[in-house]
């Protein structure tokens, strides 16, 4: 089974991942860490559990997901994956922080690519990517079947959904990605979100107040 520990990071207040098997490979999701207090906190998660991250994969690109990402891969030398379609988004992240009031330079660690096509593998334990574009053109969510449990980035929040008035952001496609993607999953199946609390795809279905 895998196993999935949260962080929520930067003045965001976004949710990193470490998820990890039986064998303690891991990998690192979604990265924010801001600061190095930040940082000293996922360094001490994994090696106190004496973890071994073998990749670093973003649901997406928004700044509030990235900028941990060179720190994590330059520290563990490890590599850096996300969806091809999230290259304009990382490229232009550096405007992206002045537009928020800080300086950020970008990502420098060049990043390789998934598709909804791939299969993941971490040790023997598969991991299902699901294109779920609308909060930005290239935002996957990680399903696994086995463990119960979907990595959602800012597709879906518990009581809410993510955003569309960012930069190709796009209402309709979201709404779809939802719907064909996300709430066709077993009811029980746990969602671990971008921001904001736990949740699962009943409440989701029942209760959140964009999908009624």
């Amino acid at each position: 089974m895998l196993q999935v520990h949260s962080f929520t990071f930067n003045p965001f207040q976004e949710n990193s991942f470490i998820l990890y098997n039986e064998q303690n490979e891991c990998w690192i999701i979604d990265p924010g860490m801001s600061n190095r207090n930040e940082e000293q906190e996922l360094i001490t998660y994994i090696n106190s559990n004496q973890l071994s991250p073998k990749a670093i994969i973003n649901t997406h690109a928004h700044i509030d997901h990235i900028l941990g990402i060179d720190f994590v891969a330059n520290y563990f030398q490890i590599p850096f994956f996300l969806h091809e379609k999230e290259l304009p988004i990382l490229n232009n992240a550096a405007n992206t922080a002045k537009m928020f009031g800080f300086d950020y330079d970008g990502v420098k660690t060049a990043p390789q690519y998934i598709s909804e096509r791939n299969e993941l593998l971490l040790g023997t334990e598969s991991i299902e990517v699901r294109f779920v574009p609308g909060h930005s053109p290239g935002s996957i969510a990680l399903y696994s079947k086995e463990s119960n449990w979907v990595i959602s980035g800012d597709a879906l929040f518990a009581g809410s959904i993510g955003r569309t008035d960012l930069m190709f952001g796009d209402y309709d496609t979201l709404m779809h990605s939802i719907k064909s993607q996300l709430l066709e999953l077993p009811e029980n199946t746990v969602v671990y979100s971008g921001h904001g609390s736990i949740t699962n795809i009943k409440t989701e279905k029942n209760s959140n107040p964009f999908l009624s």
